[in-house]
């Protein structure tokens, strides 16, 4: 027993990193999990092996828990739904998809491929789009589904080197918000978790400096996978029923609930606007609300004394 008894899971990239948790977490709390994972290396471009899925599920069988693997694309809906096909064959039903499968092509902007930006917008946005496409209508149907979906601080602050990756995250958020709109009067629920963790991502991103590289060195101690994978498994219990369409951040201990894009300036000119009135008068009135360039993240807040 637990509080995922009776659900089934879909966990894409569950064979390493985030998705390795999640899949253990969910299954040792009861969930019945589906863990896929293509197998492939960060950059999408190695050919895939069944192995890190099955070697998940296995653990988990061993455990005393349910899982199959599966080891194929989020990139095509046909194999999505082939995903969903092995749920209800195999366990009678799917409640939950939880979606981390990710990977990584960083560079400067102007020196970008056009391959390097269609993949990480094919797996990350193409992806994120399938596995929700594949199972929206049958989550409206039985009135009953949640979402879990992965954006990123690159995306929601910004990162340099990222902006293929930052733009398919944005696009996730934005997928999740209106799900979530759209599936409210369904109980279809959609939330968007931006992780820190100590990953095999995290690990090949470049290091540049000695700052850096300590920086890195406190990460792999202090920012595990498994602290935001138990956050993203929490979001899918019946107990978060009323939680939905938020963007949420995990960072070791820390929980993270970051705004959306709400105005935070007007400026009127009832006679209308000119070139001149706009540079003159609007934009330096506006000036003092603008964000910085610099990326800032959120500062964690301290426990309230007791």
């Amino acid at each position: 027993m637990g509080i995922l008894s009776g659900k089934v899971v879909l966990i894409t990239g569950g064979g390493n990193g985030i998705g390795r948790d999640c899949a253990l977490i969910a299954a040792a709390n009861g969930a019945k999990v589906v863990v896929n994972d293509l197998g492939g290396g960060l950059g999408g471009g190695d050919e895939g092996s069944a192995g890190p899925a099955e070697q998940v599920a296995q653990e988990i069988r061993a455990a005393g828990g349910e899982a199959v693997s599966n080891s194929e694309s989020v990139t095509s809906l046909k194999a999505v739904q082939g995903m969903v096909e092995q749920a209800k064959d195999t366990f009678g039903g799917l409640h939950a998809v939880i979606n981390p499968a990710g990977i990584l092509r960083d560079g400067m902007f102007h020196k970008m491929s056009e391959e390097d930006w269609d993949r990480v917008i094919d797996v990350h946005l193409r992806g994120s789009f399938n596995v929700c496409r594949a199972t929206i209508e049958h989550f409206r149907d039985q009135q009953d589904g949640a979402y879990v979906l992965f954006t990123s601080t690159s995306g929601l602050l910004g990162n340099i080197g990222q902006t293929n990756y930052g733009a398919a995250k944005m696009g996730i958020a934005a997928l999740s918000r209106i799900l979530a709109m759209e599936g409210a009067a369904k109980n279809v629920r959609a939330n968007c978790l931006a992780p820190v963790a100590w990953t095999r991502m995290t690990q090949s991103v470049p290091v540049k400096d000695e700052a850096a590289a300590a920086r890195r060195a406190q990460m792999a101690q202090t920012i595990r996978a498994d602290q935001p994978a138990r956050f993203a498994v929490a979001l899918i219990a019946d107990a978060a029923k009323t939680v939905s369409g938020q963007f949420f951040g995990a960072a070791g201990e820390n929980i993270i609930l970051y705004s959306q894009p709400r105005p935070i300036e007007t400026v009127t000119k009832e006679e209308g606007w000119t070139l001149d009135s706009i540079l003159s008068e609007a934009l330096p009135k506006m000036s003092e609300k603008f964000y910085p360039l610099a990326r800032q993240a959120p500062a964690p807040q301290p426990a309230p004394a007791n």
